[in-house]
């Protein structure tokens, strides 16, 4: 055969079908020898055929790994959620009630530190067992929990649905509590109001009572400078010296109404040692006006006391007894009230000069005292003799005075009335008979006059309650 050209068509012999095999023969090629090579083109067909199976094969393998879990679909993965949607609504409801309880035992411990009444034991007795109901609800949520592994793979519907119940019943369980917690912590209201309104006073009256004792402080200190004592007043000021200690050791151990009531007294007390101290200067220089004043009053009262003799001496001599016996010893009682006035004097003067305040103080009070009595007796007798006259020379006046205000008191007991009370009446009608006597006792030769004006004086007073009660009675009409 010739060689074939190059670019000529290829030359092919006819191809011969296989003749189709018999009936029930067999149709499986036979395999190729193992000696027998396959040809290249062969080769390649087989590696493209097995790669993508030996990748698919190779990636379940490849999501397996990891820590990852098989994943099933049905119904098995649906009670998977939904017990995981249980689990994730009883660990909310857990959460909240340890939140409620943590905020509440804060509210508990705020009243105890301020309170200590039944309503606030009973508080705490109440609390101590809603604590034991918390602590069974959320033992009851955590068996539930840890009694379930809902990451499991292959995780039984059966399972599943058993974990759901629990959580479910667990999660109801804390809703419950947390309602009755709810509930107790509205009750406590009042008691708690109260306590943070004591907690709200605590610093600042602990804080006042400082600045309250350093204010004195400073003001003795400014007082001392101008030469002044005041040794009482550094005594009670040191006496407050304990209750600072007190203060500065807080209410955790004395108590927060202790330690308010305790801030409050110590504020008192030191602005009042503040305050007298301000004012020693002016005490001082009052306390000298006084002493110069008194003095002058006392050695006015010697000359006047000598000027009641004569005054007794005419009573004498125009009067009857009755009418100045009762006057007798003023003189006497004058000039001895004097002599004492003045040696309280002279004790107080020395009490100023030892810068004994409070003695200087009491001395010079005594006098006033001494001095006031003296004056009144001795302005007595003066008195006693310009009435006599009076009434001696007209005593009709008098008696008219009196009968006016007894018929002005009778028309008011009528007005408006046909009768008048016989409370009111009765002591009208015995003032008009009273009045009637004193009038008789003027008749003789020496009338006692002041028995008369003692008597008109006593018929007025009571005609004067008498109109009091009525107008009372009446709203004041």
């Amino acid at each position: 055969m010739a060689p074939e050209q190059p670019g000529s068509p290829e030359r092919r012999e006819p191809v011969q079908r296989p003749a189709r095999p018999a009936r029930g023969a067999s149709t499986r090629r036979p395999a190729p020898h193992p000696s027998t090579p396959r040809s290249s083109a062969t080769r390649d067909v087989l590696t493209l055929v097995a790669l993508p199976l030996i990748a698919a094969l190779a990636l379940p393998a490849a999501f397996a790994g990891g820590g990852t879990r098989r994943w099933f679909g049905g119904r098995s993965e649906g009670q998977r959620a939904e017990a995981q949607a249980a689990k994730d609504a009883a660990a909310a409801a857990f959460y909240e009630l340890d939140t409620a309880q943590r905020d509440l035992r804060i509210s508990i411990e705020t009243i105890t530190a301020v309170d200590d009444s039944p309503a606030a034991r009973r508080a705490v007795a109440d609390f101590g067992a809603l604590g034991r109901r918390i602590d069974e609800a959320s033992q009851k949520y955590i068996t539930a929990v840890d009694a379930h592994d809902l990451d499991r793979d292959e995780l039984e519907a059966s399972v599943a649905v058993r974990a759901r119940t629990e959580l479910v019943a667990a999660k109801d369980e804390l809703v419950r509590v947390k309602a009755d917690l709810d509930r107790f912590e509205q009750s406590l209201a009042p008691l708690l109001g109260k306590a943070e309104t004591q907690l709200a006073r605590l610093a600042p009256a602990v804080e006042r009572a400082r600045q309250a004792l350093l204010a004195a402080s400073n003001a003795l200190d400014a007082v001392r400078q101008t030469g002044l004592k005041a040794d009482d007043l550094a005594a009670r000021l040191a006496a407050l010296g304990p209750e600072l200690t007190k203060l500065n050791q807080g209410a955790g151990q004395h108590g927060v109404p202790e330690t308010v009531e305790r801030a409050e007294r110590v504020s008192r007390e030191a602005a009042a040692v503040a305050s007298e101290a301000e004012r020693l200067p002016e005490r001082a220089a009052e306390i000298d006006h006084r002493l110069v004043s008194l003095r002058t009053r006392a050695q006015a009262l010697t000359t006047r006391a000598g000027q009641v003799e004569p005054v007794l001496s005419e009573l004498r001599r125009r009067f009857s007894a009755a009418c100045w016996q009762d006057l007798q010893q003023v003189p006497d009682q004058a000039a001895e009230n004097v002599r004492q006035a003045e040696a309280k004097l002279r004790e107080a003067r020395a009490a100023r000069e030892a810068q004994r305040w409070p003695d200087a103080t009491s001395l010079l009070t005594t006098v006033r005292a001494l001095l006031n009595g003296t004056d009144e007796a001795v302005s007595a007798a003066g008195d006693r003799l310009r009435r006599l006259n009076a009434v001696q020379k007209d005593p009709q006046q008098e008696i008219d005075r009196t009968r006016f205000a007894i018929r002005d008191a009778q028309r008011l007991a009528m007005s408006g009335r046909t009768t008048p009370e016989p409370r009111h009446a009765r002591p009208l009608d015995d003032s008009v008979g009273r009045l009637d006597r004193a009038v008789a006792t003027l008749e003789g030769r020496h009338p006692d006059y002041w028995h008369f004006l003692t008597e008109t004086e006593a018929v007025r007073q009571t005609v004067a309650h008498v109109v009091a009660q009525i107008r009372e009675e009446r709203g004041g009409a």
